[in-house]
């Protein structure tokens, strides 16, 4: 029987365009990050499952904290899916709808998702990142050429600048979405996304280039991409003045923020590992607060990301770990602070602080910038759709420069060796730095979220589990894989306690379980077989 789910206007207009194109193979589907992609493309699994049964839902994403961000909002919709997959498994899980996968398990075992993959439905999260290397867009071609439906997701409209990406159709280099959502579009129908704020910063800074010869420059100065990537390097320095000074006027926003939203948090993207830990530390020191610090050589950063998206702590710092699809709707200011000035990485960074957070009327974002000629284009750019979409009138003050994109380039180890940062000093007051923060204490939201209602027929039932009740709330979902996560763990412990009691050895213990139960390995036990294993262990327990 169907089952109403809400949906934001855009995404029932993109899940009728998507139902309409049923003949198409491939549909791609760009919205603007914090828009809810996830949930469009959930949606649409569900109305194309519902035409097959048999039909089973592969979802691949950039990174392996997303896969379990992936089965916990399709728990909500009741579908279960499995990001525990390895290439050795045998199949797709009986009791699970399908798979969660990255890009990168992908390239490593795409003739074993080939074989999974045959009339399956696809869903690409963030597809770009298939053009991020050569065998990652070959390897998508061949796992998923056998699949049934293809669904590719952006926040970003991308080029084929480099490699052309799989299942994409492109109008000369730019690729052609099927559906488009943008900023604009989003700030416009209104508790889609925050209107973010750019406040830049103009410096003087000093530096050794890799000749020799001390340079001194602002960023008004007109430089060459390697002069232009050191002086930004400089700035960024953690032993000039220019970086505390950014950062301090960053916290003296988030504190303002935080008294009306208490959990408001702030984010600051670092350079590197080094450069990280130094601007915790100078957030201790300056402000006596502690920094969550999270980088992509830390085993352990994806649980601190989650950790502080559920908490309260103000600072998160990270390297490469706070990307697209990562959702920490508290965040409410940001420092860039890294070197990376492409369109695709700053879009994708702005993205972090654009989630709606239901309950304020009002809630700004503010990123500080350096007031750099390539990440002031970005800004503008993005500007525009805020002035448009909130109807403000403003004058565009981006100077000349703006026409002329300087694009960065990568400087050679031995030039970057002998380059070294002499100062960096701060000039004047933060431009762009929007108007003064408004948001009222306690004020609330008017209730009306501008959803729709939407019936979709439940997902397909699986075997011993018939059909489960989707929960459409926004709280988090606890996924079929977890419970049987749950379930092997009060195994073991059963297996303990009789190996204790009859002297077997727990090999033994567990080969009569599982010939109890019909099984060849634990690991393959659907949650039925796990739940009948546990009765047949206390049922063993009750007999010594």
């Amino acid at each position: 029987m169907s089952r109403p789910v809400n949906l934001r206007p855009w995404q029932a207009q993109a899940l009728e365009r998507f139902t309409v194109s049923e003949s198409d193979v491939d549909f791609l589907a760009v919205a603007t990050p914090g828009a809810g992609k996830t949930r469009f493309a959930l949606a649409a699994a569900l109305s194309d499952m519902a035409a097959d049964p048999r039909r089973r839902l592969i979802v691949v994403a950039p990174t392996a904290h997303l896969k379990t961000q992936w089965a916990q909002a399709a728990a909500r919709f009741g579908v279960h899916l499995d990001p525990e997959w390895a290439s050795t498994s045998d199949g797709l899980p009986a009791d699970m709808h399908g798979i969660v996968v990255t890009y990168q398990q992908v390239s490593l075992s795409a003739p074993a998702l080939a074989r999974v993959s045959r009339g399956a439905f696809a869903i690409f999260d963030e597809i770009h990142h298939a053009g991020d290397e050569r065998s990652w867009g070959d390897a998508l071609q061949v796992a998923f050429g056998p699949a049934g439906r293809r669904l590719s997701l952006s926040g970003t409209p991308f080029r084929s600048d480099t490699n052309a990406i799989p299942f994409v159709r492109y109008i000369g280099d730019e690729a052609e979405p099927d559906f488009e959502y943008g900023y604009g579009d989003a700030l416009a129908d209104g508790k889609v996304v925050r209107p973010v704020f750019f406040p830049r910063t103009d410096g003087r800074m000093e530096w050794t280039g890799a000749d020799g010869v001390v340079r001194s420059a602002t960023f008004a100065d007109r430089l060459d991409a390697t002069g232009s990537s050191q002086r930004l390097r400089t700035a960024l320095s953690l032993h000039g003045e220019w970086l505390p000074a950014v950062l301090d006027a960053a916290h003296a926003r988030l504190t303002e923020v935080r008294r009306v939203q208490a959990d408001a948090g702030g984010l600051v993207i670092a350079t590197d590992q080094e450069h990280a830990r130094g601007l915790a530390a100078m957030l201790r020191e300056r402000h006596r607060v502690r920094a969550v610090v999270a980088t992509s050589e830390d085993p352990d950063a994806s649980a601190r990301i989650l950790q502080f998206a559920a908490g309260a702590d103000p600072w998160l710092v990270a390297v490469r770990m706070v990307s697209e699809g990562v959702d920490i709707p508290r965040l409410r200011v940001g420092v860039y602070a890294t070197t990376t000035t492409t369109e695709l990485f700053f879009r994708q960074a702005v993205g972090r602080f654009v989630r709606w957070r239901p309950g304020l009327r009002r809630q700004q974002a503010y990123l500080f910038l350096p007031d750099d000629i390539r990440l002031r284009r970005w800004a503008t750019q993005i500007t525009e759709q805020r002035r448009h979409s909130l109807r403000r009138r403003e004058t565009d003050d981006a100077d000349e420069e703006l026409e002329q994109r300087e694009q960065a380039v990568a400087e050679p180890a031995d030039q970057l060796s002998l380059f070294a940062a002499i100062s960096a000093t701060p000039l004047g007051p933060p431009a762009d730095a929007a108007p003064a923060f408004d948001d009222v204490a306690g004020e609330p939201d008017p209730g009306d979220d501008g959803t729709l209602a939407v019936m979709l027929a439940p997902p397909p039932s699986l075997p011993g589990r018939g059909h489960a009740a989707p929960d459409t709330t926004d709280g988090p979902a606890l996924t079929r894989q977890a419970h049987k996560r749950r379930l092997r763990s009060q195994n073991t412990a059963k297996v303990r306690s009789l190996a204790r009691l009859t002297g077997l050895d727990h090999q033994k213990v567990n080969l009569e379980l599982n010939r109890r139960v019909g099984i060849r390995a634990i690991g393959q036990a659907t949650v039925d077989q796990l739940e009948r294993r546990l009765r047949s262990a206390d049922d063993w327990l009750r007999r010594l």
